[in-house]
This record gives structure tokens, C-alpha cells and sequence, in this order.
């Protein structure tokens, strides 16, 4: 079997937290292959990442929410030669307003992209990133530590990804393979900072300071990153108050926000 050449793969690499990820790995000199929906956007991506002297990275256009995706994506990394030595899951997005009311198929489409892709991804390639000593970068949300009435898949989405990162970090921790799971809060970006539930202005952190933390935290193997001193307090919720207050408190924080938007 010939060789297969290393990369760095990286899912929702159009923008945001997943394209400035890539510049991060792209400057540690690590070839990487982009996924996401939106190709000129992609592109983009690529362009800068090359325009700063590293190699331009393989782009894929795919929907990974569609049947099948992760079989495709394997397929194109196979055929070209390709094959992980990092995972990075950062695909994913979320619905504000109640459960019962949001189409439900949005829902299932967030379900399915927020946690059954993910786990794929982290699942299929464990043999190349043990053969690599890579590791997994999952990129959850501090929402994950709480139940979220107003939006409550997106959530327990979150919460999923948080709960089965840790366990996957103790289970191939002895195979030499590093997982992470990263649960940022509000990121700051040039596009301004989108409100997030009961967030405070305090709690929102520049896009560089959560790549840095997160890329640090990876590579020292910790289990989880959340960047942000408040944030880490937002975390602790659970063990500080019960839980019908917690979500007494995130519900009314979202209402405001949907009567605001």
C-alpha cells in the first residue's frame, strides 16, 4: 500500500473559529484539507492560508449533515492520497426559539451535524492518527454545561459532544492518540460578536485568545479548554445552583433575546 500523506482535517474551515483553526495548524507547518458547505468561501480560506507562504490547502465543498458524507470524505481523502492526523470537528450550528415550535427537521439536520458527523469523523480515523500520534480537536461550546430552554437541541448537542470527548480522551489516551474538546463562549470576530443566551459582555473573548488557548490545550493533551475566566465560572453553574434555576435563568435570558431579535 503506498504511502499516505498526513493532513489535518478540518470540518465548518469556511469562516469563524474553523477557518481561523486553520491558519493556527497551517502555521505549524501541518498540510491541511477544508471542509464545508460553501466553496468561494472555502477558497477564500485557502487563498490567505497560501498567501502567508504555507502550502494551499485541499478543499472540499460537502454537506456533512447529507447521508453518506462521511463515506464521500474518505473516499476523496483515499483517492488522493490522503489521511488524518488530526481531526478537527468544528461543523455545526444552532436554532434559537423553542423546541416545539422550530421545524423539526432543522433540528434533526443540527442533530446530525452537531454530533453524528462529529462522531464519525472522530471514530473512522483512529488508526491514522495513532499511526501519526495526532489527536482529535472537538470544538463544543460552554452552552454544552447547561441545559438551554430556547434552544434546547442545539444544547444538548453540545452537552453530547463535551460528554463524549472526555470519555474518547480516556479511552485512546493509551493508544498515544490526544482528544480535546474546546467549549468557547461568544467569540469576538472583525463581523462583531452575535449574543448568545445569558452571556454578559464579559464573558466574550477575542478570536485570538480562544485559538490560542484551544491550540494549547491540544497540544498538551488536556481534555478540556475553555477559554475565558468567566466562562469557566458559566461552567461550574451546575455544581453552584440547581438546576431548576439554572434553567429558570437560561430560559428568560433567551426569551429576551428572541423578543429583542
Amino acid at each position: 500500500m503506498p504511502t499516505l500523506q498526513p493532513i489535518v482535517l478540518i470540518t465548518g474551515a469556511s469562516g469563524g473559529i474553523g477557518a481561523a483553526l486553520a491558519q493556527a495548524f497551517a502555521g505549524r507547518d501541518h498540510r491541511l484539507v477544508l471542509v464545508a458547505r460553501r466553496e468561494p468561501q472555502l477558497a477564500e480560506v485557502a487563498d490567505r492560508i497560501a498567501a502567508g507562504g504555507h502550502p494551499r490547502p485541499h478543499i472540499v465543498s460537502l454537506d456533512l449533515a447529507s447521508p453518506g458524507a462521511g463515506d464521500r470524505l474518505a473516499r476523496m481523502l483515499l483517492d488522493a492520497g490522503l489521511e488524518p492526523e488530526v481531526v478537527v470537528n468544528n461543523a455545526g450550528f444552532g436554532l434559537l426559539g423553542s423546541a416545539a415550535e422550530i421545524d423539526r427537521a432543522q433540528q434533526l439536520a443540527m442533530i446530525d451535524l452537531n454530533m453524528r458527523i462529529a462522531t464519525d469523523l472522530s471514530l473512522r480515523f483512529v488508526d491514522s492518527l495513532e499511526r501519526h500520534k495526532g489527536g482529535i480537536l472537538n470544538v463544543a461550546s460552554v452552552l454544552g454545561f447547561v441545559p438551554g430552554p430556547g434552544m434546547a437541541v442545539y444544547h444538548a448537542t453540545k452537552a453530547y459532544l463535551l460528554s463524549f470527548s472526555q470519555a474518547l480522551h480516556q479511552e485512546l489516551k493509551p493508544r498515544g492518540v490526544r482528544v480535546t474538546v474546546l467549549c468557547p463562549g461568544p467569540v469576538e470576530t472583525e463581523f462583531g460578536v452575535r449574543p448568545v443566551g445569558y452571556f454578559s459582555r464579559r464573558t466574550v473573548r477575542p478570536m485570538e485568545h480562544v485559538i490560542r488557548h484551544g491550540m494549547a490545550g491540544f497540544l498538551a493533551g488536556d481534555p478540556v479548554v475553555i477559554p475565558g475566566r468567566d466562562n469557566k465560572v458559566l461552567s461550574l453553574l451546575p455544581r453552584l445552583l440547581p438546576r431548576r434555576a439554572i434553567l429558570s435563568m437560561v430560559g428568560a435570558s433567551k426569551r429576551r433575546r428572541f423578543e429583542a431579535s
